[in-house]
């Protein structure tokens, strides 16, 4: 079996590095010349929740990419506040469901409050960790990240988690704010390059699809679990 070249090159060298000196945004950890920035705690849920959310990032516009339908088993990686997750759980009833995974307790007691006071049965909260979504495999059809893949402190393990607990063809949507454009204010390691967030997924075995561009900030990166898995 011929790997791609990239997983070829991580076969045999460090996935990560340290340097002596670090932007204080981030962690002291690179991925493929990325700095990895710092996770948002759940003392920000105020500002997931914001009310100009919709206007500045266009979450409705967002699930209307993904396509989602009812009977599907969504994965909302990061979940935090669950803002995307009650959203979702409407679109995928009768018969679906959303499954928000946050590594933070505090977040996930919110996104359940949030479900129970919107009387949303089909949405259940998992917690996971710096290494696992905590997802059987080849259970989820389709996968959302908002903003979060740029702080996973292990990028390569949880690519790969994400990677075994999509269905064969399920879809991943990376949405991540665009650091090829100056005008987006967000601080620059909480930003990504399309290109640089190809090159991490693809070495992780998944396939690039499409970025969809209609969000005003983000870009919409779909990519697809490829048929045949990586030796590791």
């Amino acid at each position: 079996m011929v790997l791609p070249l990239l997983a070829l090159l991580l076969a045999w060298q460090p996935r990560y590095s340290t340097r002596g000196s670090a932007h204080p945004d981030g962690i002291r950890k690179w991925y493929f010349g990325r700095q990895i920035a710092h996770v948002m705690s759940h003392y920000g849920i105020g500002w997931l929740e914001r009310t100009e959310r919709e206007e500045e990032e266009k979450a409705s516009l967002l699930l209307q990419n993904m396509q989602l339908r009812p009977g599907e088993v969504v994965a909302d990686i990061g979940a935090g506040s669950g803002y995307h997750v009650v959203r979702m759980a409407p679109l995928v009833a009768p018969g679906g469901r959303v499954v928000g995974v946050d590594i933070q307790p505090e977040m996930l007691a919110y996104l359940r409050q949030q479900a129970s006071q919107q009387r949303l049965t089909n949405v259940e909260a998992v917690l996971g960790s710096d290494t696992s979504v905590g997802l059987p495999p080849n259970s989820i059809d389709k996968m959302l990240l908002v903003d979060v893949y740029h702080e996973l402190a292990y990028p390569w393990e949880m690519a790969r988690s994400m990677w075994q607990a999509l269905k064969p063809g399920g879809r991943l949507y990376l949405v991540e704010y665009r650091a090829e454009d100056p005008e987006v204010p967000i601080k620059p390691l909480h930003k990504m390059t399309e290109q640089q967030a190809r090159t991490e997924l693809e070495a992780a075995g998944f396939r690039f699809v499409t970025n969809v561009p209609n969000l005003p900030w983000q870009h919409c990166l779909v990519f697809e679990k490829a048929s045949t898995p990586l030796s590791q």
